[in-house]
């Protein structure tokens, strides 16, 4: 049986249009509705962006004030550093004259005495070697000392001499005079010296100690 349309066709067509609007603007409705989930889980993560930016940046300014805090112990630090390399600088090569006074007073012959003593250090570089003042270098030498006094007889002078040499650190003696104070008194004026090397530095010269 067949189905005939008694619509007019200026009916049907704005029937038709109406359907096709309306599927237009359900189509729109969609989109927008779309467009509006996109748009709030977009604002979601700027917002939790946000949130961790805050956090980061809190927990950033902590870590400044904790290095700022820490700042002054380094500046401590470098003060120290530059006390104990200026301390390096000023002790090295030092020579206890204390006890180098001992160490006179236990070798020299009881024939004789001295008059004058006199020490001095140079400080020198790793590896150089200081030119001998007397006789001939044999390790690095860092100093010197001399001496004046009377002695009986000139074997107490050779022994003196002798003597010295046994002394650690104490290298190269040598004899600069020795002048009788009277003819057949056989009592004598002398000067010597001997050259200080490395092992007559206390440790703190050598660097070994604080």
């Amino acid at each position: 049986m067949s189905q005939v349309n008694l619509l007019p066709p200026e009916l049907r067509q704005r029937l038709a249009i109406r359907r096709t609007t309306s599927l237009v603007v359900a189509v729109a409705l969609g989109v927008l509705a779309l467009i509006g989930v996109f748009y709030f889980l977009q604002l979601q993560r700027l917002a939790d962006a946000e949130d961790e930016l805050a956090a980061q940046q809190d927990r950033n300014a902590e870590l400044q004030s904790e290095i700022d805090g820490l700042q002054q112990f380094a500046a401590l630090q470098a003060e120290l550093a530059a006390k104990q390399e200026l301390l390096s600088t000023i002790f090295v090569n030092e020579v206890s004259w204390s006890g180098a006074l001992l160490d006179v007073s236990r070798v020299i012959p009881d024939a004789s005495y001295l008059t004058n003593l006199t020490g001095q250090v140079t400080a020198t570089l790793e590896g150089e070697v200081a030119e001998p003042t007397g006789g001939t270098p044999d390790t690095t030498l860092i100093g010197n000392m001399t001496f004046q006094g009377v002695a009986q007889e000139v074997d107490t002078i050779a022994t003196w001499i002798t003597q010295l040499e046994l002394v650690q650190g104490w290298v190269n003696a040598w004899v600069t005079s020795a002048q009788e104070d009277a003819p057949f008194s056989n009592i004598y004026t002398f000067s010597n010296g001997l050259d200080l090397t490395q092992e007559a530095a206390t440790a703190r010269g050598l660097g070994e100690a604080p």
